[in-house]
């Protein structure tokens, strides 16, 4: 099922890549999926950053979720700096929670309640998903002005960007799905 961009400015749905030379390290190399982006705010989580030593089923045993299954041993992510002991689950559209899931691309649905631990711990979890710790946020106008000034690009996601374990090669795979080289970047943005 395709969403349609409420306006074409707009871009839920898609992956922010950041370019070479960011000015916050915290999002140096980072992939991240816009799950909201309107006139007011966007918020993003990013795909590609696990939180060291720190898998689902060790944290779903610290917050007493009980496992019904044995649990695949993805590693959490931190999905940016801001409200870090909140956690956020990406996951397909297989699962939902009524009043709770919000549909936020093509497949692609964002869960923020208990019920979707107690999912991930079950049978009834969804085909594909990643637990995300925190969020990146932007102010109205923030993230347009960062993506005219060449802070990021813009890429369509796929499932093995969104939800594939190959971390540490998530950044490269997008640049390539836009057809961008790596080493073709500069860290410093120009102006024609």
């Amino acid at each position: 099922m395709s969403l349609p961009h409420p306006d074409p400015g707009f871009l839920t749905g898609r992956l922010l890549v950041a370019m070479p030379g960011i000015d916050d390290p915290r999002f140096e190399r980072a992939v991240l999926y816009l799950c909201s982006h309107d006139e007011e705010h966007a918020m993003g989580i990013a795909v590609n950053r696990p939180v060291e030593g720190l898998t689902v089923p060790d944290l779903l045993e610290r917050l007493g979720v009980e496992s019904e299954i044995r649990i695949p041993r993805d590693l959490v992510l931190l999905g940016g700096p801001v409200e870090r002991e909140r956690g956020f689950v990406l996951h397909t559209d297989d699962y939902a929670v009524e009043g709770s899931s919000i549909p936020v691309g093509e497949g692609v649905t964002l869960t923020a309640t208990r019920e979707v631990l107690q999912a991930l711990a079950s049978k009834a979890r969804p085909r594909k998903s990643l637990l995300a710790l925190g969020y990146a946020g932007w102010g109205a106008g923030q993230l347009e002005r960062e993506v005219r000034d060449n802070i990021w690009l813009v890429c369509e996601p796929d499932e093995a960007l969104i939800f594939g374990d190959d971390h540490d090669h998530k950044w490269s795979m997008a640049l390539e799905r836009i057809g961008v080289s790596a080493a073709w970047l500069s860290g410093a943005a120009g102006r024609a």
